[in-house]
């Protein structure tokens, strides 16, 4: 229930988010396929939750582009104000600019906003051939271009921006890739859709941020359609939503890829006008096992038992500083007893993980639960009154993991005990944010432990988990899911009930 080490402020929320808050800055396009339409549609298909601030309004169907109305750059910064005064925004995606007073109010807000994620689109040629940006904007674009976490252009566009011809094969499209990330200095998604061939490759450059130019190609084969309209848009929204996810590039690419490849061979099936059609962004509602699936069904379960551990007195308190000494003393000395059991069962999901990195995860798991609890717990607890014995909360929750733990399924176990990481991680964060925000005063009798809960590893943990509960649970059986359920519903009470004991206990 404890974070495993205090280092670097991270960004929690964006990295577990299984709901993540995208806006699309782009254009609309009335026939649905392309802008902000089919990124709605992506982002959607990947768990998240779209927003759209509307740059340019267009004509236009499956056959082409017939007119451009760019609103006042006013009313666009009118939306962006609107929305970000009001909803956190986990990552932002930005297409079809239009114009240069365009793109600089786009840059204006993002300097003043400064969103965790930032795919940039940089939208200039429809697929219909279609001149979509202004060649006099062709210049504020270049200088939006470092403001993005990721830029995903086509090879017509790829070479627009660097004032060469379009690369004919794949060496010459990285060579470009390699030069545009080098001046940016962010990372770029070269695409090999233009190019002949039966295979069509993909490959992130400079994932690192720090100009080591690594590259990293995915590869997958062409498919044959003339549907392929929002290719473009549909992969960059998907790319911001999953990126808010997982936090890699490389893992979010790998994870929208093949979903990309099966809505293009998909396409036909949707009968979309007399030209190139969109591509088939919901392909996947029909199968009950898709990933994230079973995360977004536990979360909704979790979100009722945060709203509850928000409002214990103990978490408030706690967060203000005000919380007794004797009340944090018991805390702790039943999260140490608690982490002795949850270090067991841990040990147990290692010796029930199907393959060698799930056992490592886990067994390294258990071992850092020890760890917490001889580090964090010992040296606070070190020269004060503190209860060796095990409260009704601790040991009921203890119980219900070694029961789960004994039932034989992987999959209940990691239900199980998944709420520890997850609800503890949420719970962390906001309290974490909290004290950051009022100005992590160095007079909080707690301002040692609250910096704990900023700890990156965790974080990955926390989504690590999440993950490997997801694919149990695609894995495992209706009756089993079902089982799995239960066993998570049981443990987030468990973890209200135990943020809730050292008040009772007082």
């Amino acid at each position: 229930m404890t974070s495993m080490s205090s280092s670097a402020v991270y960004p929690l929320p964006a990295v577990i988010r299984t709901h993540p808050r995208v806006l699309s800055i782009a254009g609309s396009d009335p026939s649905g396929g392309a802008g902000i339409q089919a990124d709605l549609k992506s982002i959607a298909a990947h768990g998240g939750y779209g927003m759209a601030a509307i740059t340019a309004l267009t004509a236009q169907n499956t056959r082409g582009v017939s007119g451009v109305h760019v609103p006042p750059v006013e009313f666009l910064r009118q939306q962006l104000e609107t929305v970000s005064s009001d909803v956190a925004i986990d990552a932002v995606k930005i297409g079809m600019l239009g114009d240069a007073a365009v793109i600089n109010e786009v840059r204006t807000w993002l300097v003043k906003v400064r969103p965790a994620v930032v795919v940039l689109d940089p939208v200039m040629v429809a697929t219909s051939g279609d001149r979509l940006l202004r060649e006099s904007a062709e210049a504020a674009l270049r200088d939006l271009l470092p403001m993005a976490d990721l830029i995903t252009p086509n090879l017509p566009e790829l070479a627009m921006l660097l004032g060469e011809p379009e690369a004919e094969d794949w060496p010459a499209a990285l060579d470009q890739g390699k030069r545009l990330a080098g001046e940016c200095g962010n990372t770029v998604l070269v695409k090999g859709g233009h190019l002949p061939g039966a295979q069509c490759p993909d490959a992130l450059i400079n994932t690192s941020g720090l100009l080591r130019q690594d590259v990293i190609e995915v590869g997958g084969p062409r498919v044959q359609t003339r549907n392929s309209h929002g290719t473009g848009c549909s992969l960059s929204s998907a790319l911001a939503a999953v990126q808010a996810r997982t936090g890699d590039w490389e893992a979010s690419l790998r994870e929208v890829k093949p979903w990309l490849r099966e809505a293009l061979m998909r396409a036909d099936d949707l009968e979309v006008g007399q030209g190139s059609g969109p591509i088939h962004h919901f392909h996947h509602l029909r199968e009950s096992s898709r990933p994230g699936a079973f995360a977004a069904l536990l979360w909704k379960e979790a979100a009722v038992e945060l709203e509850a551990i928000h409002g214990l007195a103990f978490i408030r308190d706690l967060g203000s500083g005000e919380l007794p000494e004797s009340e944090f003393s018991y805390y702790l000395a039943q999260d140490a007893l608690y982490l002795n059991g949850y270090s067991r069962v841990l040990a147990r999901a290692g010796a029930l993980a199907p393959t060698e990195e799930e056992q490592l995860f886990w067994a390294r798991g258990s071992q850092q639960c020890l760890d917490v609890e001889s580090v964090l717990h010992r040296n606070w607890l070190s020269g004060r009154e503190a209860t060796t014995q095990s409260g009704p909360v601790t040991k009921a929750y203890v119980d219900h993991l070694m029961a789960s733990s004994a039932s034989g399924s992987y999959g209940v176990l990691l239900a199980a005990v998944l709420p520890c990481y997850w609800l503890y991680a949420e719970v962390g964060q906001q309290l974490h944010a909290d004290f950051v925000q009022a100005g992590s005063p160095e007079n909080h009798p707690y301002a040692d432990w609250l910096r704990t809960y900023a700890d990156e590893d965790f974080a990955e943990a926390t989504r690590k988990a999440i993950a490997l509960t997801d694919a149990a649970a695609a894995a495992a059986s209706g009756r089993e899911r079902a089982a799995m359920k239960e066993a998570f519903v049981q443990s987030c009470r468990y973890e209200t009930a135990f943020f809730d004991a050292p008040r009772l206990h007082s």
